[in-house]
């Protein structure tokens, strides 16, 4: 388990905990992502209610390709112990990984996604070997992509995003190390 205090402005300043994904966290994962579900629909595409019935079977898969090393899951949680985020890296192959990430409503605009990001381009380049990161969010979507320049990360051009075909844009971060 990672710890690390987020950038944030001194009067914002939380501790939070960056842990890789365990069957453990299941339920409280999952209450996240309920309590969330209409506030990140208002960005992404909703999952539907075969992810929320399916739960336990697409954990189950989740943390089978995490063991093989094809992805690498991470939860986010408070001082508390409350999961307020998740940060993940997907396909992962020679030495290339793609990140995604989301906070929740309650920890929004508070330097939690900055830090997190943060805290995992230093793991991909420590523990998993990593050199390229890359990245991809709607082009509207200005917090995202403060919390990517914010990482080193440098716009490499427009895209559409996968699930939505809405623009987008794609984001790399190359020498994780650096």
């Amino acid at each position: 388990m990672e710890v690390f205090e987020n950038r944030a402005p001194p009067s914002l300043d939380l501790m939070v905990k960056l842990e890789r994904l365990r069957p453990d966290h299941a339920d409280a994962l999952l209450a996240f992502e309920r309590a969330n579900r209409a506030y990140f629909a208002r960005t992404i595409p909703d999952r539907g209610d075969a992810y929320f019935t399916e739960f336990a079977a697409r954990l189950e898969a989740l943390l089978a390709e995490q063991a093989a090393g094809d992805c690498h899951f991470h939860v986010v949680t408070s001082e508390g112990g409350e999961l307020i985020g998740r940060v993940n890296l997907v396909d992962v192959a020679d030495g290339s990984a793609e990140l995604g990430y989301r906070v929740g409503e309650s920890a929004a605009g508070r330097g939690v996604a900055t830090a997190a990001v943060e805290e995992v381009c230093r793991l991909s380049a420590t523990e998993y070997g990593l050199t390229e990161l890359t990245a991809r969010t709607p082009l509207d979507n200005l917090a995202s992509r403060t919390v990517l320049e914010r990482n080193g990360f440098t716009c490499v051009g427009p895209t559409t995003l996968p699930h939505s075909g809405r623009p987008g844009v794609r984001y790399a971060r190359v020498h994780l190390g650096n």
